[in-house]
């Protein structure tokens, strides 16, 4: 890989002699330099700039996608402060949200999903975030914390994904990428019709070899989308994604073993086999498909209805057990709008509903030596959920803007353990929640604007909380719920060369759901709990040159930072109290600096530093992962080689200075297990081939 970068660097200087003029339209609009308050966001229906939102919400976009390896939006999301991605191994990840990850030791949970219109989280709240190539993504709205008023279940907050471009073009694009260890990442996209009529066909294959023993990936993904305006006032959007997907799960380490031989994979440790005897890894392959439906009734009122179906065919060997899960659902949501401007002020009402129906089935498996054995365990699982929702948000003179929402959820379980002779089927209804979310918003310029809310969230237990480990449901195990204060400002100065966005946070979990075992030694949960999370999170960037030299195009400075005091309150853990220790998993500092530039010529760079502090991995604060420090870099050339077609080339490092550190730590895991190595310094280059069809 070191050859392939200086041959790479020695192009970059021969074509940087003899290039035309590339414009983001030419090639990609990674170039732009567009500051964050200009961008559109959808977040709680508002559809307006990020200076009008009185909210937490972070925004990627293709700039700061395309800062990295184009394999992952992991390095894209984890810019943003107070946000946490991790990857246990090659296509596993988990997503951390101001600490929403402490249930979560797999996937992604506690944050509510939407694949534009469309709930890409099943009616658990698990969501395959996996099941998406990087090349899915056009841009991601993030919101922090309790968004419960309109958005349902998940205290992390919601995920926004948004798939069309902004702008049209058709055009062919074939992406190549490869790396250390092995990688290899391929991408198709063509883009047929008009800006009435628009279809795209995406094709993705993604392999490694992993650094650690056992973690080999491999997935392939093929999506179908298609956008039709029908009329002025209806517009049509279709969605298909089939995701084949696998990896391989080397499992946590000791500190000792971590120390020793970080690339090792879990080993045999008494009667339980070790990674690689019993072939841990996953089989997932899931189905998706959607349908949303825009219509404008009139000047005032709009309608946004989407349906959906999805299938999940996941098959687990692990260390214990060898489990199968299928899990088919559906769903949809309708969101109806009324807007009207009245004198100087305007208001605007959304109202509507979400459900979801789940039929789940789990086989569990003794697992000898990789194969199934003797059944354990064969449950079915019925799961329903659904939610009324309203908000009312009114624009009034000298700059104010008052939000205020709320949402009515209920949602149940069924489960009934078929192994069991006679079956026994249990169910449970959780009580009704009603999550409240009031906002104010004042510009106290064009340009700056300070805004304050108070929102509720709450989070429904898993199947494998309410599933006592003998097969009955508890019996009054009860969401966990709790209130978020919000204040922050933001804004732009300086003719918007300099951007900030500052803000605050308190966020109190009640009812949190820890684990107890009665005499029997039973395992089962109870609501037995809470949380004391404080934060402040900070955005600064400033554009140091944005298009005024006859040679630099465009150059950026960004600073990141999180600051989380998150506690413990009153919590108790079997029969040992940890009321007043710090939370795991969360960092107290998280610091992150980048330098991006852009050239007339064409050739541009991407720096980035990240900072994290040392993280608890155990209730106990007994034992934590130390603070790491991370140097990413991309070095790439875009020409215009023709009038239709667009060239790009790049290379670049992970962790250029070759840190040793532990990404998706598993909280408080058995015998000290916590540890699950990243990669040290891995190499990457790429090309981007594109014919844009006039």
């Amino acid at each position: 890989m070191k050859e392939i970068i200086l041959g790479a660097l020695f192009l970059f200087y021969s074509l940087s002699t003899s290039a035309q003029t590339v414009t983001d339209t030419q090639v990609n609009d990674t170039s732009s330099f567009s500051t964050l308050e200009e961008v559109v966001i959808k977040a709680y229906e508002h559809n307006r700039k990020l200076i009008d939102i009185a909210a937490p919400v972070a925004y990627t976009g293709q700039q700061q996608l395309n800062r990295f390896s184009n394999t992952s939006i992991l390095p894209a999301l984890n810019q943003s402060p107070g946000i946490k991605m991790e990857e246990r191994s090659p296509g596993s990840y988990r997503l951390n949200i101001r600490g929403s990850s402490l249930r979560s030791p797999f996937g992604v949970r506690d944050v509510k999903v939407y694949f534009d219109e469309i709930p890409l989280s099943d009616p658990l709240g698990n969501t395959y975030l996996n099941q998406l190539s990087f090349y899915n993504f056009q841009s991601i709205e993030l919101i922090k914390g309790a968004a419960g008023s309109l958005y349902g279940a998940g205290i992390g907050g919601a995920m926004l994904i948004h798939s069309m471009p902004l702008q049209w073009q058709k055009a062919v694009a074939l992406d190549y990428s490869l790396g250390s260890f092995n990688a290899n990442n391929l991408n198709l996209n063509i883009k047929a019709g008009d800006s009435n009529h628009r279809n795209i066909f995406n094709y993705s294959h993604q392999s490694s070899d992993g650094y650690r023993q056992q973690s080999q990936m491999q997935r392939n993904i093929f999506s179908y989308e298609s956008q039709l305006r029908i009329s002025d006032r209806q517009t049509l959007h279709a969605f298909m994604l089939y995701s084949d997907l696998y990896y391989q799960t080397p499992g946590g380490l000791t500190f000792a073993q971590y120390d020793t031989n970080p690339r090792m994979a879990r080993p045999h440790a008494g009667t339980n086999l070790s990674a690689v005897e019993a072939k841990a890894s996953v089989y997932q392959k899931t189905f998706t498909t959607g349908f949303s439906n825009e219509y404008l009734f009139n000047d005032y009122w709009k309608n946004t209805t989407a349906v959906y179906g999805a299938y999940t065919n996941f098959i687990n060997p692990g260390i214990r057990v060898y489990e199968i899960r299928k899990e088919p659902h559906f769903g949809g949501r309708t969101v109806f709008e009324f807007k009207k401007q009245i004198g100087q002020t305007v208001l605007q009402l959304n109202f509507g509903n979400e459900a979801q129906k789940g039929f789940f089935s789990t086989k569990d498996y003794a697992n000898k030596f990789g194969t199934s054995d003797t059944l354990q365990t064969d449950d079915a699982t019925n799961i329903w959920q659904y939610m009324i929702f309203a908000q009312a948000d009114i624009k009034l003179p000298h700059g104010w803007i008052v939000t205020a929402g709320a949402s009515f959820n209920k949602s149940s379980v069924q489960n009934t353990r078929l192994s069991k002779v006679p079956p026994t089927a249990q169910a449970q209804t959780f009580q009704n929640k009603i999550p409240p979310r009031l906002a104010v918003l004042k510009k106290i310029s064009s340009t700056i604007s300070v805004y304050a809310s108070v929102a509720g969230g709450f989070s429904t237990p898993t199947t494998s909380e309410l599933i006592h480990t003998n097969g009955t449901i508890g019996a009054n195990l009860e969401p966990e719920d709790g209130i978020d204060y919000e204040t922050g400002v933001r804004g732009s100065l300086f003719h918007d060369k300099l951007y900030f966005d500052v803000g605050g946070f308190v966020f109190d979990l009640n009812n949190t759901i820890v684990q107890r075992i009665d005499t029997n030694g039973v395992y089962y949960y109870v609501n037995a709990g809470s949380t004391k999370q404080k934060g402040i999170e900070t955005y600064i960037s400033y554009k140091i040159v944005d298009r005024a030299n006859k040679f630099f195009d465009g150059t950026k400075l960004f600073v990141s930072y999180a600051f989380n005091n998150f506690h413990y309150g009153n919590f108790k853990q079997l029969n040992t109290d940890f009321s007043g220790n710090y939370m795991p998993g969360a960092a107290k500092n998280n610091f992150v600096a980048g330098l991006d530039v852009n050239t007339k010529p064409g050739l541009y760079t991407n720096l980035t530093y990240t900072y994290t502090d040392k993280v608890y991995l155990n209730d106990a604060n007994t034992a934590a992962a130390p603070s790491y420090n991370l140097l990413n870099a991309r070095i790439g050339y875009r020409k215009k080689i023709s009038p239709k077609w667009g060239l790009e080339i790049f290379v670049g490092a992970d962790n250029f200075l070759n840190t040793k550190y532990s990404l998706g730590n598993d909280i408080n895991a058995a015998a000290g297990r916590y540890y699950n190595a990243a990669p040290t310094v891995s190499y990457f280059a790429g090309i981007a081939l594109r014919n844009l069809f006039r």
